[in-house]
């Protein structure tokens, strides 16, 4: 989404204090290490400012792995980009519309089970299935209360930017980014679909998640024991971007598909989660920034995909959005996550 200037009120000194510290003195010692639960191997510009087959290559704000050896990258301006895995070289780029043919604001995405398409859309917001080639097959249903107003009670520009498949393949979880009108500020909720008999998907359980203070989520990504990883995102104008990876367990938290105001009522419980780490931490690999950021490696932090597995860590891929702006940029992040 175009992101929208928010105040991130704690410091990265205090969220580094905080992470998750299961980890040896091996880790501590990395010298790509964020945190004893992250490090950094490397990032790539290489997709910044680039056209493919005359399209922008940027906008990035949603990444998927193809069962095809390829990754899935959605741009918010309703393009769907087949990367190759290792290069990144963009191998293929297909156009997507809403029913009318009308442009989508294209948030979150997954590959599911037989190679469609899952993508959010937060104008509405909506979550359709796709072919690979771009024709819708499929739309689900969405409460009413998470519609944009008038028509719900979320704000413009702050629905579904988040979507992953539990493990399994039987739910799948979209975050909103903002918290709905009448909830608390900074109480964001994730609505579940559960996979039916016949392949489509019905309205599932609802879960509260509480975002640092100014922060909002702009992608979650399902690990394989069924926790979450939950990135939390805000910029501040002149100070630059602040991105915090989180792992978070949704699975003894209140299903609040019936409650509709969530403001503080006794006996909901939260998504727990645990910091991973500030990317601001993060050695800066001699990263530039073309605006003022705590880290110049840091941009517009908006997607995120689970790759594979190394030495009991989860290979993580991050993508920055750089909204075709000339001071921000298209970034490529490759992480190893500890989440034990």
């Amino acid at each position: 989404m175009r992101l929208r200037t928010v105040l991130a009120t704690l410091t990265a000194g205090l969220a580094a204090a905080t992470c998750l510290s299961a980890a040896g003195p091996a880790d501590a010692a990395d010298s790509h290490a964020c945190s004893p639960a992250v490090s950094i191997d490397r990032f790539s510009d290489a997709l910044d400012k680039t056209t493919y087959q005359g399209t922008f290559v940027g906008n990035f704000s949603a990444l998927a792995v193809d069962r095809r050896g390829t990754l899935a990258a959605l741009s918010d301006r309703s393009s769907l980009f087949s990367l190759d895995a290792r290069t990144l070289a963009p191998k293929a780029v297909v156009p997507l519309a809403d029913e009318n043919g009308a442009a989508l604001d294209s948030e979150g995405l997954v590959v599911d089970r037989d190679g469609t398409r899952l993508i959010t859309s937060e104008t509405e917001p909506s979550v359709r299935r796709y072919s690979r080639e771009g024709k819708i097959l499929d739309r689900l249903p969405v409460p009413s209360a998470l519609q944009v107003a008038p028509a719900g009670r979320a704000q413009s520009n702050g629905t579904f930017e988040g979507l992953t498949l539990l493990p399994g393949g039987r739910t799948l979880l979209a975050s909103m980014e903002y918290a709905l009108s009448g909830d608390t500020a900074g109480i964001v909720r994730f609505q579940t679909w559960r996979r039916t008999k016949d392949d489509h998907f019905g309205l599932g359980a609802q879960y509260a998640y509480r975002t640092d203070p100014g922060l909002g989520v702009p992608e979650v990504q399902a690990t394989p024991d069924g926790r979450l990883l939950v990135l939390e995102r805000g910029f501040t104008s002149g100070v630059g971007n602040t991105v915090r990876l989180y792992l978070a367990d949704p699975r003894r938290a209140t299903d609040t598909s019936g409650i509709e105001n969530l403001t503080g009522q006794a006996g909901v419980r939260l998504i727990r989660k645990t910091l991973l780490t500030d990317i601001a931490t993060c050695p800066s690999l001699g990263a530039t920034a073309r605006q003022p950021q705590p880290n110049p490696l840091l941009d517009n932090i908006e997607g995120m995909a689970v790759t594979g597995r190394a030495k009991g860590r989860l290979k993580v891929l991050l993508v920055s959005d750089d909204n075709q702006n000339a001071v921000q940029t298209t970034r490529f992040y490759h992480l190893r996550v500890r989440i034990a």
